[in-house]
């Protein structure tokens, strides 16, 4: 009577534990190996803690084994853990010191309160089992979209119900105006999974730009084979999207794809995402014409290139502007965050204002430093010369070639253009022995004497304190700040050196001052990973017009 209560006990056992790992999706073994710890725990509690006990389950008959490990030795100094080797050797011949004899325990006839801290234990490995195979199963699922059911909603934060585990979908990352209720079902973005002290934390989002692009996959079969591909998604979320996408196969159009019959299938994304407006841009890899794209539906007539500051002027109709800029600056927002670029609109009337106004600038300033009437001023201005130093040192010829001057007027202008920049580089360097940088800065390739004034301005004034700059303090820096770009101005901005020149003066300063060695610089240099295989030439600054190529006829599709 007695053995068979026993064996219906071992059964039922295993039969908790069959039950445990598939409610819980996790393995057999580890609900065993939990209670082989829980078991170890009562007891260490009945025969002392002090005791190093081991328990075993059979994973098949259920029977369980108890015994104390005892540590062989040379001399005992512990005897609840330790044993001498002669003793050792009674029990197995073979013991050597550092190896563990197994002394059988009676079986162990749980208390109240054993039994209590069993199923402690137990819930506790479990629990944290359960954790680690959410965390295994979601880590990788990251950029995925999900269903589940929301199961409650929590200061606008929504608990859904994966299935197999719990997310949570922030108040930040839902829709305006979009308010989820018990059971209903939900579609999100899975964006981050992290292990944190309460179990892995699933995140999911509706706002996220990746969360349209997959939604475009789901519903546009060419998306998803990547024949038509996404190349960048700007989001106002509920409110206005732009989407850039290309084809890898020109007898399929992009746009058209992703529009649908009758627009079917852009039609599904809008209905998911609540009514928001998306345009479907078409991507180009020359970026005038994408930027044009992008500020669909308004037209544009001119662009004019910054590939150094990533900066685009935007010349639009009149009548064009406030549709360029969208309500709130939404649509030119969008367009900057979509195509990577910042862009600048402007008018045909404001654009041709203010090149009025270099250009009665250019003239005055020929004026001033050449000591000439307004008429050659005004010569010189409109032949495209925009600087003195180009009037100093370009060819003769070039001056001589424009109507109504010959080759001594050219030569008298170049002759007054070099004395004034002599004159003026002479007051420049009496600024820079007066503002008190020292002369070794001078000797620095790439600085000149303005650009000297101007870090003697901001305190830069010895050869140590330019090593000491970082790369922003000299080109400045763009800051992010809610939708806006903030530009923070460098020491030497105004003077066209791009971050690069900028880093590389710093480093020449530090080499110059012995702050580290050019042996170790060129190692450095060498170091590096290998160019990539096909570079692109640096693009100069272009500009096109409505009827230029750069420009493009389509501007947009939507």
């Amino acid at each position: 009577m007695s053995q068979a209560g026993v064996s219906a006990n071992r059964l039922e056992l295993l039969q908790i534990a069959d039950a445990v790992a598939r409610e819980k999706s996790i393995d057999r073994q580890v609900v065993i190996t939990a209670m082989e710890d829980a078991i170890q725990k009562a007891a260490k509690s009945r025969y002392g803690s002090e005791n190093e006990i081991k328990a075993e389950v059979d994973p098949k008959t259920g029977e369980i084994s108890l015994a104390r490990l005892l540590e062989v030795v040379e001399d005992v100094t512990l005897e609840a853990t330790q044993i001498a080797l002669a003793d050792a050797r009674r029990k197995n011949p073979a013991a050597q010191v550092g190896d563990f004899i197994a002394e059988p325990l009676p079986p162990l006839d749980f208390g109240r309160v054993a039994a209590q801290n069993a199923k402690q234990v137990i819930v506790q490995k479990v629990r944290e089992a359960e954790r680690e195979r959410q965390y295994d199963e979601y880590k990788d699922r990251v950029g995925e979209i999900v269903n589940g059911i929301v199961k409650r909603v929590e200061y606008g934060n929504v608990i859904v119900d994966l299935g197999r585990a719990e997310a949570v979908v922030r108040r930040d990352e839902t829709l305006p105006r979009e308010n989820f209720r018990y059971g209903d079902r939900i579609r999100a973005y899975v964006y981050d999974v992290r292990r944190e002290q309460r179990g892995p934390q699933i995140f999911l989002s509706r706002t996220h730009p990746d969360f349209m692009a997959k939604l475009f996959a789901q519903e546009v079969p060419e998306v998803y084979e990547g024949i038509v591909t996404i190349k960048s998604v700007a989001r106002d979320p509920g409110s206005r999207a732009k989407i850039a996408v290309v084809s890898r196969d020109s007898s399929i159009d992009p746009v058209g794809a992703c529009v649908g019959m009758r627009g079917s299938r852009v039609q599904a994304v809008v209905n998911e995402l609540q009514g928001e407006k998306i345009d479907i841009i078409q991507w180009s890899p020359d970026a005038a014409t994408f930027i044009v794209n992008a500020l669909a539906p308004a037209e544009v007539v001119k662009v004019v290139l910054d590939e150094d500051a990533e900066r685009i002027e935007v010349v639009v109709p009149d009548q064009q502007l406030s549709l360029a800029i969208g309500r709130k600056g939404q649509n030119v927002r969008l367009a900057s965050q979509l195509t990577g670029w910042d862009i600048d609109i402007m008018t045909e009337a404001s654009e041709s204002e203010r090149r009025q106004a270099e250009f009665a600038e250019r003239s005055a300033t020929f004026m001033e430093a050449l000591d000439v009437d307004e008429v050659i001023a005004q010569l010189l201005a409109s032949e495209g010369f925009s600087s003195v130093e180009e009037v100093a040192f370009v060819d003769t010829d070039e001056i001589a070639s424009i109507e109504g001057f010959d080759e001594e007027t050219a030569g008298e202008i170049q002759a007054r253009a070099r004395e004034h920049l002599e004159k003026l580089e002479a007051e420049l360097d009496a600024k820079r022995k007066e503002l008190g940088v020292a002369d070794d800065l001078q000797q620095l390739e790439g600085l000149n004497t303005a650009m000297l004034v101007a870090l003697g301005e901001n305190d830069v004034k010895s050869l140590e304190d330019l090593a000491d700059c970082a790369t922003d303090d000299l080109a400045g820096w763009t800051e992010r700040k809610d939708t806006e770009n903030i530009r923070h101005s460098g020491f030497l901005d105004g003077f066209g050196l791009t971050r690069t020149q900028c880093e590389d003066l710093i480093l020449a300063a530090r080499v110059k001052a012995g702050w580290i060695d050019e042996a170790d610089l060129i190692a450095d240099e060498a170091g590096e990973a290998e160019p990539e295989s096909a570079e692109e030439e640096p693009a100069e600054d272009v500009e096109t017009s409505a009827d230029g190529e750069a420009s493009g006829d389509d501007a947009s599709a939507s």
